[in-house]
């Protein structure tokens, strides 16, 4: 979960100021976590705490309220209705990662990621988003190889996974949605060559770059095992303590 959390703060800078190039510095003055990171934090603490995932996104998301949240999905934060909002949105699948860590079948991560994402995000596409990258996370987790996770998530979603970055990214605009944003995450993973490049090629496309950067990172910490010290380093210190101890616990029990 390390991975997203990485993703999402090395992206905070370029979601309101996108580029097209992989050549950025990854830290800077503004460089802070996001919404991605708290409703990653949530996740995580769900699963250990075996709380109701819509209580620890509300509780979270009220604790932090500043933190960059769609609209509606703030007002669901601060409503007293319990039901989804019927949203396609990405939020779905920033927030999952946790998921491929913890369960250990793809029966498990896949009815754990709907459950995850349809108490906000109960629309077809934004299941669809939660589980693709969970899946993703999981067999990355496993040691599948990048051929066999293109292919299970192309047989299972439908995503068109055939495009290259360079196919993508000339025309490739802001898009908050699962459909327009999920598969394009997961190409920037399967380009990759190592960690920190997954993330510079998932904010190299110019488009929601925090969330987008946050599903490939968290895929590729599953994949490559270790992030880069430095970077590590650079994220810890911009979270605060209770994440910082959530992360902890979480990565202590499941490897992370």
């Amino acid at each position: 979960m390390l991975g997203a959390i990485s993703g999402d703060v090395i992206g905070s800078v370029y979601e309101a100021h996108p580029i097209k190039s992989t050549d950025f510095p990854l830290f800077g003055r503004y460089s802070k976590f996001t919404d991605d990171t708290v409703l990653t934090i949530a996740t995580a603490y769900s699963i250990l705490e075996k709380v109701d995932y819509a209580k620890a996104f509300r509780t979270f998301g009220r604790r932090y309220p500043r933190a960059g949240y769609g609209a509606a999905f703030y007002q669901w934060i601060f409503s007293s209705q319990d039901g989804p909002y019927n949203s396609w949105g990405n939020g779905s699948a920033m927030r999952v990662s946790p998921v491929g860590f913890a369960f250990d079948s793809i029966d498990a991560v896949l009815e754990e990621a709907e459950r995850n994402a349809s108490v906000s995000h109960n629309h077809l596409e934004g299941i669809k988003g939660a589980q693709a990258t969970a899946l993703a996370v999981f067999l990355a987790r496993k040691g599948e190889n990048k051929d066999s996770i293109k292919t299970a998530i192309e047989m299972r979603f439908a995503y068109d996974l055939k495009r290259t970055l360079d196919d993508i990214r000339p025309e490739y605009r802001f898009d908050v949605s699962c459909q327009g944003s999920v598969p394009e995450s997961i190409t920037a993973f399967l380009e990759s060559k190592d960690f920190e490049d997954a993330v510079r090629k998932a904010v190299s496309l110019g488009g929601d770059s925090d969330t987008m950067a946050c599903i490939a990172g968290g895929i590729a910490h599953a994949f490559y095992r270790k992030i880069p010290e430095y970077i590590v380093a650079n994220v810890r210190e911009r979270l605060p303590v209770e994440f910082l101890e959530i992360i902890d616990r979480f990565m202590e029990m499941y490897g992370s």
